[in-house]
């Protein structure tokens, strides 16, 4: 072993390397301020280990960027694990450089001769964070997809050059896949590239000038193994343990619902650690942005830049150490405004759970035997009933109709409810409450329209109350076959139990004694002509119907109160009429199989 470790030193000299690096002088001896830049280096290195093996399974366009993430997350051994383990290494190096910082600014080890040191550290600051803003893409999710969105329009603000510019970023005039694939070249290649030959460099100068010691020294100075090496082990793993509990806490990283252009996010936020310019821009609205998205942080950078030089003042280290204690106490102040903003916003809040209902729901559908069709996993979402359906009825049906009190998304419309609560429509407890005298005329079903003077009313008002007790057995009976006629899957084992009850009730909706058919048809039973048919009473082929055109002679014909034929006024697609249909009746796909 010895003769071979003699022959390797020969060709490589790597002895007196390994002597030079161990054996260094450190003034002072070994301190636990020192232990950043090592820390720092340790996070690099995890960070370009697990990015080569997240390479290795991700694949950048925006047709299958989000699936290969949700794949690495979701589908492969430990992906979990090693997109967490990148995620929240990524978010330390960012605290670990601050306080890299503030140890050499407070420590003075920006004065010369190591002012060049100093400059090549901020832009190490500057290439880690442009690090962190071209993965913020990359799994191409609505929160990443949006916010990199407002990041390169800050960048259209750029005088003479704003337009050209984004339009070099995002590679063309709208986002796609270009704007993926140009991040990934800076993030996988251009960057890491430029951080690692900056931290040669700065190592570089680091080991021509030596450590400086924040004076006086108190105890005599020491080589750097083994105590400074025991303190940044020790250090590393102490951040790697931090790192871990986020890991596991969170299960890796966050994913969100596929990125969808079609769909505004109001969701939608910078990192932690960006959202002090996020703040920043709120107090210069309009053609003022330019000072809070340009002007200022650039004067900062360049103020952060000369410390090297205004150190040299008489009272320079002082001023420099005010102005980073300051810079740092204004951008924790600015985030702290934003989280605070953002707790007592209603509508982000709404935004924010809605983002998780969506991206849980995505995961589901990706998981169902279907899979991911071959268009993308956005068509999952866009073509799912359970996430577009109160949406189209929230923007098209709750000026009039309530869902369970609200608009369906937990909103309250201004103007009050003119037609009925459709939440249960169609179901055994939903037609219970119409034929319950107490409620018929309330808002929830005909107390705002115009029917709330008609004959259903009156016969649900003036008679329902007086029916014998084998009336109310009747219609009871007949409550249970007209909701029969919907075909929910909710009620479908209660249907098939009740078959015989049914079939009853059938005959009940067609007597006299119900008197249903004078104003309906029903099956065979074509005596009703001013109420809708009754015949498939809420199943999908008769609601898509009635949504196309409640004045269809089918429905209320000329006494329609003032619902928009959706269909024949061309108001909304085929598919979106379904989709309404299908959320109504609670036709989605849930792992449970119920549905």
């Amino acid at each position: 072993m010895k003769a071979m470790l003699d022959w390797l030193d020969h060709r490589t000299g790597y002895k007196k390397l390994l002597h030079e690096s161990l054996f260094e002088n450190v003034p002072g001896g070994a301190r636990w301020r020192y232990v950043w830049g090592s820390t720092l280096t340790f996070c690099f290195a995890v960070q370009v280990i697990t990015g080569l093996f997240l390479w290795l399974a991700y694949s950048p366009s925006s047709q299958t960027a989000w699936e290969s993430v949700y794949f690495i997350q979701h589908e492969m051994w430990g992906g979990w694990f090693l997109r967490g383990l990148h995620h929240y290494t990524a978010q330390a190096m960012t605290v670990l450089l601050v306080l890299h910082l503030m140890q050499v600014v407070i420590d003075g080890a920006y004065k010369a001769p190591r002012e060049v040191n100093f400059w090549f550290g901020v832009v190490l600051l500057l290439l880690v964070l442009s690090l962190s803003l071209t993965g913020y893409l990359l799994p191409w999710d609505q929160k990443g997809y949006w916010a990199t969105k407002v990041a390169t329009n800050i960048a259209a603000i750029t005088p003479v050059i704003g337009p050209s510019l984004q339009q070099i970023v995002i590679g063309g005039s709208d986002y796609g896949h270009p704007t993926l694939t140009r991040f990934f070249a800076l993030h996988a290649g251009v960057i890491p590239g430029a951080i690692i030959a900056f931290i040669v460099a700065h190592i570089y100068l680091f080991r021509r000038h030596g450590l400086t010691p924040k004076l006086p020294k108190k105890k005599p100075d020491a080589a750097f193994w083994p105590d400074q090496v025991f303190c940044d082990a020790v250090a590393c793993l102490a951040v790697l343990a931090a790192v871990l509990f986020f890991v596991v806490r969170y299960h890796g990283a966050e994913l969100g619902a596929p990125a969808d252009p079609s769909e505004q996010f109001s969701a939608a936020r910078p990192e932690w650690y960006f959202l002090f310019l996020f703040q920043l821009l709120k107090y210069f609205p309009g053609g003022t942005e330019i000072w809070g998205a340009i002007v200022l942080p650039t004067l900062l950078l360049l103020v952060l830049a000369a410390l090297p030089v205004l150190g040299k003042w008489k009272l320079g280290h002082r001023f420099n150490v005010g102005f980073l204690w300051a810079m740092l106490a204004g951008v924790a102040l600015l985030t702290w405004l934003a989280v605070n903003e953002d707790r007592g916003n209603p509508d982000y809040l709404a935004a924010v759970r809605t983002a998780e209902r969506e991206a849980e729901r995505v995961v589901a559908l990706a998981q169902a035997p279907t899979g991911i069709p071959v268009t993308g996993a956005v068509t999952l979402l866009r073509g799912d009933p359970l996430t577009q359906g109160p949406k189209l009825f929230a923007r098209n049906c709750a000026s009039c109709h309530r869902f369970g009190g609200d608009d369906a998304l937990g909103g309250q419309p201004k103007d009050p409810p003119s037609a009925s609560d459709l939440k249960g429509f169609a179901s055994r407890e939903w037609l219970t409450g119409l034929f319950d005298a107490r409620q018929v005329d309330s808002p929830h079903y005909f107390g705002g329209s115009k029917h709330k003077d008609g004959k259903m009313v009156k016969f649900v008002k003036e008679e329902v109350p007086n029916f014998s007790a084998a009336d109310r057995e009747q219609l009871g009976k007949a409550i249970i076959a007209l909701s029969a006629e919907a075909g929910l899957k909710a009620q479908a084992e209660f249907d098939a139990r009740d078959a015989a009850i049914v079939a009853d009730g059938r005959k009940q909706i067609a007597s006299d004694a119900m008197n249903c058919t004078t104003c309906h048809q029903y099956r065979e039973a074509n005596d009703g002509g001013e109420g809708p048919s009754l015949t498939g009473y809420g199943s999908r082929e008769w609601l898509t119907s009635f949504i196309s055109n409640p004045a269809h002679e089918r429905f209320y014909g000329p006494r329609n109160d003032r619902m928009p034929a959706f269909g024949a006024e061309k108001q909304l697609t085929e598919q979106e009429i379904g989709l309404i249909a299908d959320w109504l009746r609670g036709d989605w796909y849930e792992a449970d199989g119920k549905n």
